[in-house]
Parts: structure tokens; C-alpha cells; sequence
């Protein structure tokens, strides 16, 4: 059964300055408990390259683009489970071959898949990795498709149809599964939040991000340029929690990658009005958000 999600619009009467439509997330930093095993299943299994690695930090991406920084700690404890943080990663495919080919490679490596979602704008597949880390793969229908309702986006959670996506393999199409498509992204992060309402704030009138849809008062979405999202926030384990304890396994930060110096500086100026203190750390600006997650603004 489709479960859409409710549609708040911003309020045309407010002051108020999007993001520039070209922000993206970049990296996402995790605190993991051991690098060896997490580096065997982001390259082995997800078949994401390893670009270097130093002493206890691995980076991987694409190119020169870091998309993922693994942190070792072998000490970190595993966060209650109702604390706030990362909900899970979502890791963006270019097309539906893409995606049932990282379906079929996560079979062959007997990888525990955790579920399966068409949202009417993406077809999904979620998994964790050793420590426990929400994953989500997943490929875009194109904007043509995505389903409106008065002009207002309408995403949905529905069955995937898996047999039909593995119908893409077909003619030997299931060639170079070693590694994933080159053109991968980190599309967009979900986040465990404490309170929507305040993170909401955050992201829409301080970032700057506008506001897609609200699902009542348990999980809101933001974007950048008519994305459907970049930032997902629930509350559906962690409403009330307080942050995790220090040190724990889990997000270090998201970047949220702004195109130049000028629009960096602007959100900079916003964060200072809001009296938000944004931490230098190169090649950015280390911020929290009311839930305590971090964001790493760059350009």
C-alpha cells in the first residue's frame, strides 16, 4: 500500500534565501572499530575504491572525490540505539543496470540485505555495514517520472519489484561486477534526530536547504535545486534522546559541498546570525546541528 508523505510548503510571506541549487553532499566521515574488516566490505563487497589509506583512516571515492573517510577506533563503544546520528548513507547509482548489478554482487557475496523500497522517485536497497551503519543504493527515475500532485512531490514507500530489476542482467549484461559504476555519488544522508521541528529550523531557514516534505511530526526532507532530497531527518527511534556519548561508533560529520567561496561565506553569515559557532577546520567549517550531528560546510 502507497504511504504518501504530507506536503508543507514554505511560506511565501518569509524571508528567505535557498541554498544554491548546485550544493551536493560530499563526504561522509565514520567512526568504525576496525578498518581492515570495513575496508574488505566497502571494496569487496560494495565495490567502492579505496583511494589511499593512512595510518588509522581509509578514503574512498571516485577520482579524487572522497565520498567516505572511515575512522578505526577500536575502542569506540556502539551509541544506545536511540541516540541521534546517522540513519544511513545513500549511495546513488546512474541507472537501474547499475543497481541490479550491486544486487547481484551483494548476493554472490552473501551480504544481509535489510530491505527493498520503490519511493516513486528511486528504487532502493538497504544493508549495514559491519558496524552497524544504515546503507542505502539506490538509482533515480528520471524527473519526468517523479510522481506530482499538485505540482507537490509526492514520494511513497512501496514494494520494490525485485524480479522485474534483475530482469536487467539479462544478455550478459552482468559483465565488470567488481566494482561499483564510476559515476556513483553520495546522493543524499538520512539522519536520526531528536527533535524535527528544531532540526528542521536548522536546515531550512539557517542552511538554507528548502523544505520537500514533512511526514507529521516523525521525519522531514530537505533539498538543494528541486533534488528530492539531500537530507532526510527522523524520529522514529531517537524523539527525545540526547546525543550519543563521545567517541562512539557512528557519524563524525556529512559535508554539505557549496560551488564556490561566495555561497560558503553566505551560510557562514547565516550561522553567525543565528548565533550557530562554525569551527575552522580545513578545508571547511565544522558545524552541529540541534541534534548534535556534524556538518561540514565546503566549497
Amino acid at each position: 500500500m502507497t504511504t504518501p508523505l504530507s506536503f508543507i510548503p514554505a511560506n511565501p510571506s518569509e524571508s528567505f534565501h535557498s541554498i544554491h541549487p548546485d550544493t551536493a553532499i560530499g563526504a561522509v566521515a565514520l567512526t568504525i572499530l576496525d578498518l581492515e574488516r570495513s575496508i574488505r566490505f566497502y571494496r569487496d563487497v560494495l565495490g567502492l575504491p579505496l583511494l589511499r589509506q593512512v595510518a588509522n583512516t581509509a578514503y574512498l571515492g571516485v577520482g579524487d572525490q572522497e565520498l567516505l573517510v572511515l575512522v578505526e577506533k577500536p575502542e569506540a563503544q556502539r551509541p544506545p540505539y536511540r541516540s541521534p546520528g546517522l540513519y544511513q548513507i545513500a549511495i546513488r547509482v546512474p541507472s537501474r543496470l547499475e543497481l541490479a548489478r550491486t544486487f547481484y554482487r551483494l548476493v554472490k557475496a552473501n551480504s544481509p540485505l535489510q530491505g527493498f523500497a520503490d519511493h516513486g522517485v528511486s528504487e532502493a536497497i538497504y544493508l549495514a555495514d559491519p558496524d552497524g551503519n544504515g546503507i542505502e543504493i539506490y538509482r533515480d527515475y528520471p524527473l519526468s517520472d517523479w510522481p506530482y500532485r499538485n505540482d507537490q512531490l509526492q514520494m511513497v514507500t512501496d514494494p520494490l519489484d525485485v524480479e522485474s530489476l534483475l530482469s536487467e542482467l539479462k544478455n550478459g549484461s552482468n559483465s565488470k561486477l567488481s566494482t561499483m559504476h564510476p559515476e556513483f555519488v553520495l546522493g543524499h544522508i538520512h539522519l536520526k534526530v531528536s527533535d524535527i521541528n528544531q532540526v528542521q529550523d536548522f536546515y531550512y531557514h539557517v542552511l538554507g536547504f528548502e523544505l520537500v516534505q514533512r511526514y507529521g511530526s516523525s521525519a522531514c526532507f530537505v533539498s538543494a535545486g528541486g533534488y528530492h532530497h539531500h537530507i532526510g531527518m527522523n524520529t522514529w527511534e531517537s524523539a527525545g534522546a540526547p546525543p550519543p556519548p563521545e567517541g562512539s561508533t557512528g557519524l563524525r560529520y556529512f559535508s554539505v559541498r557549496v560551488p564556490d567561496s561566495q555561497e560558503l561565506a553566505r551560510v557562514l553569515a547565516n550561522l553567525r546570525a543565528a548565533g550557530l559557532p562554525a569551527q575552522k577546520q580545513r578545508p571547511g567549517f565544522l558545524v552541529r546541528d540541534p541534534s548534535q550531528n556534524g556538518v561540514f560546510l565546503t566549497s
